[in-house]
């Protein structure tokens, strides 16, 4: 069961709107109704007003039923009466607040773009079963749904989702080819084989049509006949069924995969709307962790992760021309599945994917980036930062960590390895210097600002001079083969920034500050 709060929040992502009662969000729900012409006493937290003719008969209806809420589906433009008595869609949207305030029932508009069947197996699924996930039944189902296809049709079936990604498959080989086999062990489609659906426009009709597609064969990538389907949840595209064939489906055949595809969506809403629910618990104990939180023991236990040594990962996800899809593409991935079948938990902040991680080693935190980064398509690039080993009080610090060392990972090499926080302090301390020099809390008027100054406005080499004198601790000779000049020249150049500023190079505490002066200002390239 759930609050009414967290349905409207799970289904606002399929265009359902809440409208009066706001003291109804805390609500609990435990059951849900449909009414029925021959029960006059049906019951339920939330009712589905299937067949009603308008707003107030809906209301009605749930009044009678004792309900917290009622969900009403508007007909479709220029298919019949809205409920609420036709008019614009904000018309409707203002009788359903005023009758809901009236009645004291939450009214809930759907999308009529959006089957009653569709809404239905989301909201029973949400209200009754809403501690499945997309590890849990639903994918054992799709499983069972491809077999069966594969029986009725006579070809071998893969389900996929709206990303290529292999959700489930027949045991069924039968017009099998090397390509679903070579889909299948790699859990997507290989871009070769998108490259050429993409040139044949498959990926393009599947959008724009309910009508099953026909591949034709290519000997060249392995590739037998078969036809696809689009899986869809009203105007949204959840996926695609594709099945072996030499020719295209006709009759009861081609019937059988466009039902079957409609029974996918009833599934991959179900599962979905369920993974939604758990991300949302989840990212909000991560959040309030990463936060900070006086019982941080209790929500890592909630989160069902072990009292061990965690580290913060901060991750961004991101195409050349988006920087945002990636992102959430990359957050769905790293939250599939099982709380206990994951490693991590995640939550979204901003434009960066947090992921708490148990794991001592820093290697096993490289590891979950390289397999989240390996699940998202070819062109997703990924930049992360990962924080040092801490208890579970101290995750907002290693959530800064983290965002310093993402920080740094963005500023590298592209194949550079994502810096961890225990290896790379010393970078950090570096950047926050600089951080703090370019933000004016370095002193403007000490030896190093003016000897800054001089090289500035002469085009001296005073800096980098005492730089490499400092870093040679005193050696002339060291000093010059860093910088390629003669010993005698890094003594004269000493001797002439003692005239422009008082540089007592014999004071230990001096040359410690200078080192640091030079450390908070971006090192030139030495010559």
């Amino acid at each position: 069961m759930i609050t009414l709060d967290r349905l409207v929040n799970v289904l606002g992502g399929y265009g359902v709107r809440l409208y009066g009662n706001p003291e109804a969000r805390s609500t609990w729900l435990r059951s849900v109704a449909i009414p029925d012409a021959t029960d006059h006493h049906v019951t339920g937290d939330v009712l589905l007003a299937v067949g009603t003719s308008s707003l107030a008969e809906a209301v009605r209806w749930a009044a009678a039923a004792e309900a917290t809420a009622v969900l009403v589906r508007p007909a479709r433009n220029g298919t019949g009466r809205e409920s609420g008595g036709g008019g614009s869609g904000a018309d409707v949207e203002r009788e359903a607040a005023a009758v809901a305030d009236r009645h004291g029932v939450a009214v809930l508009l759907a999308d009529p773009a959006v089957s009653w069947s569709q809404l239905a197996g989301m909201v029973y699924g949400l209200v009754l079963e809403s501690r499945e996930t997309a590890s849990g039944r639903g994918p054992t189902d799709l499983f069972a749904l491809a077999d069966n296809l594969a029986d009725v049709i006579g070809g071998a079936v893969t389900i996929e989702d709206r990303h290529s990604q292999v959700l489930a498959y027949s045991r069924s080989q039968q017009a099998g080819d090397p390509a679903r086999l070579e889909t299948i062990l790699g859990r997507r489609v290989p871009e070769r084989l998108r490259e050429l659906f993409e040139r044949q426009e498959v990926f393009a009709r599947l959008t724009a049509t309910d009508e099953p597609v026909f591949v034709p064969a290519d000997d060249r990538y392995g590739l037998t006949g078969r036809m696809a389907v689009a899986v869809r949840a009203g105007r949204e595209l959840l996926g695609s069924v594709w099945v072996g064939c030499a020719a295209p489906l006709t009759g009861a055949h081609r019937r059988a995969l466009a039902d079957g595809a409609r029974t996918v969506a009833l599934h991959l809403l179900r599962s979905r709307a369920s993974a939604d629910l758990e991300r949302q618990v989840e990212s909000d104990l991560v959040i309030r962790l990463l936060e900070g939180s006086a019982d941080a023991a209790t929500l890592i236990s909630r989160l069902g992760l072990a009292p061990q040594a965690i580290r913060v990962i901060a991750v961004r996800a991101y195409t050349p021309d988006d920087r945002h899809a990636a992102l959430l593409l990359a957050l769905e991935r790293a939250t599939t599945g099982f709380g206990w079948s994951r490693p991590g938990r995640s939550a979204l902040l901003g434009d960066t994917l947090y992921t708490i991680l148990p794991a001592e080693r820093t290697e096993a935190a490289r590891q979950w980036i390289t397999a989240l980064h390996r699940d998202l398509p070819a062109q997703v690039r990924v930049r992360a930062g990962i924080g040092a080993p801490a208890e579970a009080a101290d995750l907002p610090a290693g959530r800064q960590e983290a965002d310093e060392c993402l920080a740094l990972h963005e500023s590298a090499e592209p194949d550079a390895v994502p810096p961890a926080y225990d290896e790379s302090w010393d970078d950090i301390l570096l950047r926050r210097l600089r951080a703090a020099a370019r933000t004016g809390r370095a002193p403007a008027r000490g030896p190093v600002s003016t000897l800054l100054r001089h090289d500035t406005r002469h085009g001296t080499r005073f800096v980098a001079t005492l730089r490499a004198w400092l870093e040679s601790q005193g050696d002339l000779t060291l000093a010059a083969e860093r910088l390629a000049v003669h010993p005698n020249t890094v003594r004269n150049r000493l001797r002439k920034m003692g005239e422009i500023s008082p540089l007592d190079l014999y004071d230990a505490h001096q040359r410690l500050a200078m080192t640091i002066m030079l450390a908070a200002v971006e090192e030139e390239p030495r010559r």
